[in-house]
Order: structure tokens, then sequence, then C-alpha cells
């Protein structure tokens, strides 16, 4: 499990810092890890508003962390859950690879192709200068495309496999954009875990 997990692809991008570990949890532990998030976690559908119309958010989220800082983003201000054992054990790993310690995690349910999520930087003023964000993923694959804020030719593909890690650091979130598209394809659910400190 360990060997797979110290596996990393860095890629060489201007004005960002960003690892993948592709097999950072085994087929059977992510397996395992997609159902009892799917069923553990107290899953919620937020409205959000854009451009003064309001919709129901494209996908369900939760939010774990440190008792009293609740995290806002696009007019939406989340509490924090008290920390589970099953996020505090993921939480663990992802921390003893990363060197890096989290106060909180966003949770991301995509139930299918059509849940989504926008472009957008993760800048938010409570998150510091240069914020690292680590996401691992769940379930079934999909595309994270990053684009460059000023540099048009600056955009990058990476398919976020089941049981992988990503890391965004340094300057990442001044730079660049990222989202994960809808698709027309019929596929399974995704459940993604973003770690990431509040200040």
């Amino acid at each position: 499990m360990d060997l797979f997990g110290t596996d990393k692809i860095v890629f060489d991008l201007h004005d960002a810092e960003i690892e993948y570990y592709p097999n950072f949890f085994s087929e059977i532990e992510s397996s395992a890890l997609f159902h009892q998030l799917l069923n553990e976690i107290p899953w919620q559908q937020d409205d959000i508003t854009i451009f003064g119309k309001t919709y129901k958010q494209p996908r369900l989220t939760s939010f774990f962390g440190n008792e009293g800082k609740p995290y806002s983003y696009s007019n939406i201000t989340m509490e924090p859950h008290n920390w589970s054992e099953l996020l505090l054990q993921i939480k663990s790993k992802v921390e003893q690879t990363t060197g890096k310690t989290f106060s909180s995690v966003l949770l991301n349910l995509y139930r299918d192709g059509k849940d989504s999520n926008g472009w957008h930087a993760d800048n938010e003023k409570e998150l510091g200068q240069n914020p690292v964000i680590a996401s691992v993923s769940f379930g079934e694959k999909r595309t994270f495309q990053l684009k460059h804020n000023t540099l048009k030719e600056a955009k990058q593909n990476i398919v976020l496999e089941n049981g992988s890690l990503l890391l965004m650091k340094g300057t990442t979130q001044h730079y660049w954009k990222h989202q994960i598209p809808k698709t027309s394809k019929p596929i399974n659910p995704r459940i993604n875990l973003t770690f990431r400190t509040i200040l």
C-alpha cells in the first residue's frame, strides 16, 4: 500500500506547484472508503447565486474541521461538523505523505456526469497567502482542468483516479484556476476530499 502511495508525478507548470499521487490508496481501500463516506457523511445541497440568479449547487457537499472555523465561498458559509474517526484516518495519511497539517476538509459528492465544479481558485482570505490544498478522490475518475489566469497557452488536464491524491501549493491559487467540468457520458459517483488549513 505505502509503496504505491509514495509514487508521485510532479507537473512542470509556470507559477504552480502541483504533485499527483495516482495510487495513494489501493483499489480495495478506495472502494471501501468510498462506500463508507457515501453512507456516513451528512451530505447537503446548498443554493448558489451567480449573477443575481440562484441555483442548486451542482453537487453535494459537507464540511468538517476544527471547532469554530467556518468556511465561506461563493456566498456560502459552511459551519464545520466535528471530525469523524474515518476522516481523521484519511487526514493522517495525507499529512504523513505531504508533511503538512490540515485543519479542515471540504467534501464534494459528484453524483453523475451532470454534477460539476466551475472555474475557480481556492484563494479565500481565510486560507492565507499560499494555501496548500490536498485533494483525495474516490470512485469514478473525473478530469481536473487547470488554466493560467494570463497565459492562454498554459493549460493542464489531469485525470483524477480512484484513490489518488492531488497536491496544490506555492503560488498555484494566485495564477491558476481549476474546474471539474460536466460530462455527457453515463458515469458513476465520485467523492472528493479537499483538505485545507483555515487561519
